[in-house]
C-alpha cells in the first residue's frame, strides 16, 4: 500500500533552491530598478492602493494627538487672546492720551506764542469750574493775588479775548467772559479803523456793536480788535466778528451783531495779561505830590492873614476916628439951648464915619 502524503503537506522544491532563486530574483529587481526605474509604476500603484489601509491604521493615533493638540491650543489660544485684549486696551488708551495731548500740546503751543508775541506780561491759568447763576457769564481760574493777579486784567486764549478779571481772591480770580450783558470791551474794526464799544448780550453767546451810525462802513465779516484806548486792554486783540448788520430807517444807529473769535465758554488754559498803559492818566486823576500840598497850604495861609490885616487896620482907624469926634465934642463947651441942631449934627456926623468904616472893614476881611 503505498502511502502519500496530503496535498497540504505535498512538498515543492527544496529550500535551498528556494532560497537562491529568491535571492536572485531580488538582486534582478535591484539592479532593473536602480539602473532603468522599471519598478516605479508598481511602487506608486501599491502607495495609492494601501493609502487608504494607512489612514485607517494612523487613525487612533492622529485622534489622540488631535486631541491633546486642541487641549493644548485652546489654553494657549485664550491666555493669548486676554494678552492680547490688555495689550490692545492699554495701546488704545495711549493713543486716546497722545491724541489728547497732542491737541494740549498745539493748545499750549499757540498760548506760547501768544504770550511771545504780547508785549505785556502774562499768567498762565486753568479754568477750574464755571458760576452757578444762570443769569451771568462767569468761570473761576486757578491763580490769585498771591501769583500776581490784578483786578481788571484781561484774560486770552490762543484765539482772541476770553474775559475781564473782575474779582480777585488770595488762589482763585473770578472772571467775567466776555458775553456776559454787564461786559463792555472798547474795539475797532481793522478794515476801517472805526471805534466804538462792544457789549455783551442776555443771551450769552454772541456780542452787540452799539451806537453805529447807520451810514458807517460796517459789513458782516469784518473783524473787531481791542482798540487800546481805556487803558485797560492792550490793543491788537481779537475780540470778534460781524455776523449781520440790520439798518432800519426808523433809528438813528444800525443794529450790529457779532460773534465772538473765542470759544468763550469751552476755554480751559487762559492768559491772565498785566497791561500798563504808557498814557499819562487823566487830569482829574493826577494826585498832588506833598510838595504841592504845602504851597497851597501856605498860600491859604498868606491869603487869611491878609484878610485879617485889613480888617484890623479898619478897625483901627474907625476907632480913631470915633475918638476924635468924641474928644471934639467934649473939649467944647455946653453948647446952648439955641445949638442943639449942631450938637446933632455932629453926632450924625460921627455915626457916618464909623457906619462906613464897617464895611471896609468887612470887605478886606472877604479879600
Amino acid at each position: 500500500m503505498e502511502y502519500s502524503p496530503p496535498p497540504l503537506f505535498k512538498q515543492g522544491p527544496s529550500a535551498l533552491a528556494r532560497l537562491i532563486f529568491f535571492v536572485v530574483l531580488s538582486l534582478v529587481l535591484l539592479v532593473s530598478d536602480a539602473r532603468f526605474k522599471t519598478l516605479e509604476i508598481v511602487r506608486a500603484v501599491l502607495d495609492a492602493g494601501l493609502y487608504p489601509l494607512q489612514r485607517v491604521a494612523l487613525l487612533p493615533r492622529d485622534l489622540a494627538l488631535g486631541a491633546a493638540e486642541f487641549a493644548v491650543s485652546n489654553n494657549t489660544l485664550r491666555r493669548e487672546n486676554q494678552t492680547l485684549s490688555a495689550k490692545n486696551l492699554q495701546l488704545s488708551l495711549k493713543a486716546n492720551q497722545v491724541a489728547t495731548l497732542s491737541a494740549e500740546n498745539a493748545h499750549l503751543r499757540a498760548l506760547l506764542d501768544l504770550s511771545r508775541n504780547a508785549a505785556t506780561q502774562s499768567i498762565p491759568a486753568e479754568v477750574q469750574y464755571g458760576m452757578r447763576d444762570p443769569f451771568t457769564q462767569k468761570v473761576v481760574i486757578g491763580r490769585g493775588s498771591q501769583q500776581g493777579v490784578q483786578n481788571g486784567s484781561p484774560v486770552v486764549s490762543e484765539d482772541g479775548m476770553v474775559g475781564q478779571v473782575t474779582r480777585v481772591f488770595p488762589l482763585q480770580s473770578e472772571v467775567t467772559l466776555l458775553t456776559d450783558k454787564d461786559e463792555a470791551v472798547p474795539v475797532e474794526i481793522v478794515r476801517t479803523g472805526l471805534r466804538s464799544v462792544v457789549y455783551g448780550t442776555p443771551v450769552g453767546d454772541t456780542l452787540e456793536l452799539r451806537f453805529v451810525p447807520i451810514s458807517a462802513d460796517v459789513v458782516a465779516g469784518d473783524e473787531l480788535v481791542t482798540s487800546g484806548l481805556d487803558g485797560v486792554y492792550p490793543q491788537g486783540l481779537p475780540v470778534a466778528k460781524v455776523v449781520r448788520v440790520d439798518k432800519q430807517a426808523d433809528t438813528a444807529f444800525a443794529r450790529v451783531v457779532c460773534a465772538p473769535v473765542a470759544a468763550v465758554r469751552g476755554a480751559r488754559d487762559v492768559l491772565v495779561l498785566h497791561y500798563r498803559s504808557d498814557a499819562p492818566p487823566r487830569p482829574e486823576e493826577i494826585a498832588p505830590t506833598p510838595q504841592a500840598k504845602d504851597a497851597k497850604d501856605a498860600k491859604g495861609k498868606k491869603a487869611a492873614k491878609g484878610a485879617e490885616k485889613p480888617a484890623d487896620k479898619n478897625e483901627d482907624k474907625s476907632a480913631e476916628k470915633g475918638g476924635k469926634a468924641g474928644g471934639s465934642t467934649a473939649e467944647k463947651p455946653a453948647e446952648k439951648p439955641g445949638e442943639k441942631p449942631a450938637a446933632n449934627a455932629a453926632e450924625k456926623s460921627g455915626a457916618k464915619v464909623q457906619a462906613a468904616s464897617a464895611p471896609r472893614a468887612a470887605s478886606g476881611a472877604a479879600r
